[in-house]
């Protein structure tokens, strides 16, 4: 079982910035990746950034050269930095961890980009 703990949303303007942050807990040892999706009511949750245990990233496209994931395991937590802020990222992110065959989801937490 992992338990995952999102903090860091809120309401920003335009090309402002949030981090956002997943606290991990738990057989944080098995998760093999661990990353980010958001979700809106128009569209399906769609990966947002991901790391995978062994280092490397991959992001979505829309996001490319604004948004920064990374973590920090001395406290379990994974971050994500997201700088240069649309309207169009206004969505709940989620974190997201594979553990083998096994998906854990955090309860989310609201973007809200104004124009």
């Amino acid at each position: 079982q992992v338990q995952l703990a999102e903090s860091g949303g809120g309401s920003v303007q335009a090309g402002g910035s949030l981090r956002l942050s997943c606290a991990a807990s738990g057989n944080i040892d098995m998760i093999a990746a661990i990353g980010w999706y958001c979700h809106t009511p128009e569209k399906q949750r769609e990966l947002v950034a991901v790391i995978i245990s062994g280092g490397p990233t991959n992001y979505a496209d829309s996001v490319k050269g604004r948004f920064t994931i990374s973590r920090d395991n001395a406290k379990n937590t994974v971050y994500l930095q997201m700088n240069s802020l649309k309207p169009e990222d206004t969505a709940v992110y989620y974190c997201n961890a594979v553990v083998v065959t096994k998906e854990y989801w955090g309860q989310g937490t609201q973007v809200t980009v104004s124009s």
